[in-house]
């Protein structure tokens, strides 16, 4: 029987990125998931070289998606905040593996291009808004930036005890908490 390739990397993928996303880098185990991808190990190094190697397909995967399904309008940060977190609740990996990747990764290697490239253009497009007044400059475009890609994930990086407090707390409410303190940014 002839196995379709793209099918069996999309399900290495997948799994990989649960227990990415669970273990980190360290922790994560190419047994753990052949077998939750219906697979086996020989199948991952033959796609992905390595375990470092699939973690960065995973990363570099998820990366890819949420720039695709996020773009900026540097006039509307309180909306393009609110597309994020709508992301990231969407795909609750992103934040959990960009958390291990700067744990595990920060000051290991060179900045990853398409995120380098996606920022330098997120900074000039806020910067344009700026000089063009339809955007405060009470904060430096990179400053502003980051603190819209903060708050986005305000709600992705709670401590359990934190979460607790705040458990029955709604999807619309979370996003429009987030809107509205970009909004309150930009006064």
């Amino acid at each position: 029987m002839v196995r379709d390739a793209d099918a069996t990397r999309r399900r290495l993928l997948d799994a990989a990125a649960e227990e990415f996303a669970a273990f980190g880098i360290a922790g994560a185990r190419v047994d753990r998931i052949a077998v939750a991808a219906a697979s086996n190990k020989a199948q991952i190094y033959h796609y992905f070289g390595n375990k470092d190697g699939l973690f960065e397909a995973v990363f570099h995967d998820l990366v890819v998606t949420t720039l695709r399904d996020s773009p900026i309008d540097a006039t509307d940060l309180p909306e393009y905040a609110g597309r994020l977190f709508d992301g990231y609740v969407a795909r609750p990996h992103v934040q959990r593996l960009a958390t291990w990747y700067r744990l595990e990764r920060a000051g290991t290697q060179d900045p990853i291009d398409i995120i380098a490239e996606s920022n330098a253009a997120k900074v000039d497009a806020i910067a344009k808004a700026q000089a063009d007044g339809a955007l405060t400059d009470r904060w430096s475009a990179v400053d502003l930036l980051g603190l819209v890609l903060q708050i986005s994930g305000l709600w992705s990086g709670m401590t359990p005890e934190y979460a607790a407090l705040v458990a029955d707390e709604n999807h619309a409410h979370r996003r429009a908490v987030i809107v509205e303190a970009v909004r309150a940014l930009l006064v």
